[in-house]
Parts: structure tokens; C-alpha cells; sequence
């Protein structure tokens, strides 16, 4: 049964059932939630943070796994579209399994921003002026990625650091996204390489833009773009052998669009000798969509890739 701590008042529920007829599931842990965390650097947001079941504060140290979009992770309630990701039953069961280390989840939840924070401003820097241009427009307003990136580092990460049992190294603090967030997610990779040992970028959103329904990205854009992101990796990706990275995407709704720059992207890793199956992963899944329910579906790939016993 699911616990959750919320600062400042805590609400109890038992749920009853017949043990002759229902066996009790296994105790996927304890949420605590932060409602408003301050920071000096962005907007102050709820921060959800996942403890398992066996958390030891006096124990050995656990892995950290910061998410964005951290409304979607546990609950279908308040998540989007109404379909939570199940990251806490995934964690708890690939522990069990004794296929990824043991691991807290903190969930950084978006913000009305949510645009702005997750676009990497050193890659729109690289954006021929029109791109620019379209692009503050859609997002109203240029990058925060940069103030988002240094609100984790310098505020969120020591506060956890400072509360809970973690193992403090990069080779034990991965960050993970979605969409936005598997652009923010390979950004804080680059920016913060002695921070964040691997990164998650789950359908990655790299055509920045949203052509009409059935239109896949105008050509100019995807050369643009593509330009913009291989730049960036070919200037700013650490040396191999060094951290761990996972790129996917489907082949449905806006995954659909994904394909032409993942593989600009592909091509740019392996340039900077990153070697396939042991520094990096890229999975296309034919028939996925860009929902909760697809990145749920597959979450334990990225999981064991990302967060693999050693």
C-alpha cells in the first residue's frame, strides 16, 4: 500500500481486504511530497520523492533518479491524461529482481514553464535566427534551462543529499525525461557531467516545433535542428566510458517525427566514441505512441540500462 507524507499534515487511509480471498500486494514504498520547494532560481513547484519500502536512513547509501514532469510518475490522479508512469512499481520490482540498484525517485514537477525550462539554451543558441524566432514565440519566452539545471545542482540535489541515505557520486545520480524532458535530461548530462552519471531521454522532443496533424517537420527544420543538437554533442558530450545515455522513441502521433534527428543524434554520439550496448542505447518501438502509457510500457529497459547493478 502506498504511503504518502505530505509536509505540514499527513492523511492516513487502511484499505480492507479478505485474506482468504486477496493476497496483500507488495509495499511499493512511501511518497513524500514537498508542495512548494523554494528556489532562487526558478519558480517555486511540488517535488515528489519516492522512498522504497526497505529505506534505511542509517543504511548503505541509495542510487537517485531525478525525474521530470514529476505529476506523471506515481499516481494516475493529477497525472496527465490521467495515466501515471508506475515508476515505483517498476523500481521496486526491478530491485527485487536484483536487475538495477536500490534507488530513491525525486520527481520534479513542470511548471505553466515548462517549455522554456526544459529547452537546452545552449542548443537554441545554435538555432539560425528563424528557428529562434518560432521558437520563442511557441514557448513564449526564450530558455530557462540553464536556471532549471542549476535549481537541481545547487538547490534540490543538496536538500536531498542532506536528508536522505544517497550515494553522492555521478556514477550513482541519474536524471531522466520525457518528451521536453529527454532534451533537458541530455543537456543535464553535458552541462553537469561530475553531477549526473547517465541520463534517460525518453521519445526525445527534437523537433522542438508541432507541424499540423499527418505532416511530418519541413526539411529545413530537421537540417536546422539537427545542426543545433549534433553541434552541442560533438562540443560538449563527456569522453566515453565515462556515463551512460538511452534514446528512444516510437513511431506514432508526434514520435512519428522523431526519426530523421534521433539519427543525426545517433550518428554524433558514436563520432565521440561513445560505444553502443556499453556507453549508450537508441530503440525505436514500433507502434509506440508519445503518452504515459507507451513510456510505462517500456520504462524497464531505460531502468535496467541506466541503473544496472555493477
Amino acid at each position: 500500500m502506498l504511503r504518502s507524507i505530505v509536509l505540514f499534515f499527513a492523511v492516513a487511509a487502511a484499505m480492507l481486504c479478505s485474506p482468504a480471498t486477496a493476497q496483500t500486494p507488495p509495499d511499493p514504498g512511501t511518497l513524500v511530497q514537498i508542495a512548494a520547494f523554494p528556489s532562487h532560481e526558478v519558480e517555486t513547484r511540488p517535488v515528489t520523492i519516492w522512498l522504497p519500502a526497505d529505506y534505511d536512513p542509517h543504511g548503505a547509501p541509495y542510487d537517485v533518479l531525478y525525474m521530470h514532469d514529476g505529476q506523471n510518475l506515481f499516481r494516475d490522479r493529477g497525472a496527465y491524461g490521467g495515466n501515471e508512469w508506475g515508476v515505483d512499481e517498476a523500481v521496486t520490482r526491478l530491485v527485487d529482481e536484483g536487475r538495477i540498484r536500490r534507488t530513491i525517485v525525486v520527481g520534479i514537477w513542470n511548471t505553466p514553464q515548462r517549455l522554456r525550462e526544459y529547452m537546452p539554451a545552449k542548443v537554441f543558441a545554435r538555432l539560425p535566427d528563424d528557428q529562434r524566432q518560432r521558437v520563442e514565440i511557441l514557448y513564449q519566452g526564450a530558455p530557462l534551462s540553464d536556471a532549471y539545471l542549476k535549481f537541481i545542482v545547487t538547490e534540490l540535489k543538496p536538500y536531498i543529499d542532506a536528508r536522505y541515505a544517497t550515494a553522492r557520486g555521478p556514477d550513482h545520480t541519474t536524471i531522466m525525461g520525457s518528451s521536453m524532458g529527454g532534451l533537458i535530461s541530455l543537456y543535464a548530462l553535458a552541462e553537469y557531467p561530475q553531477v549526473f552519471g547517465a541520463a534517460g531521454c525518453l521519445s526525445s522532443h527534437w523537433a522542438l516545433f508541432l507541424p499540423p496533424d499527418g505532416e511530418l517537420l519541413p526539411q529545413a527544420d530537421v537540417d536546422a535542428i539537427g545542426a543545433a543538437f549534433t553541434g552541442y554533442i560533438h562540443d560538449t558530450l563527456p569522453p566515453a566510458g565515462t556515463h551512460r545515455l538511452w534514446f528512444d522513441h516510437g513511431d506514432q502521433t508526434l514520435d512519428r517525427l522523431y526519426a530523421p534527428l534521433q539519427e543525426q543524434v545517433d550518428r554524433a554520439v558514436v563520432e565521440r566514441g561513445w560505444m553502443p550496448g556499453r556507453d549508450w542505447q537508441s530503440k525505436v518501438f514500433p507502434g509506440a505512441a508519445h503518452n504515459e502509457q507507451s513510456w510505462r510500457a517500456r520504462l524497464d529497459q531505460p531502468l535496467t540500462f541506466l541503473l544496472a547493478r555493477r
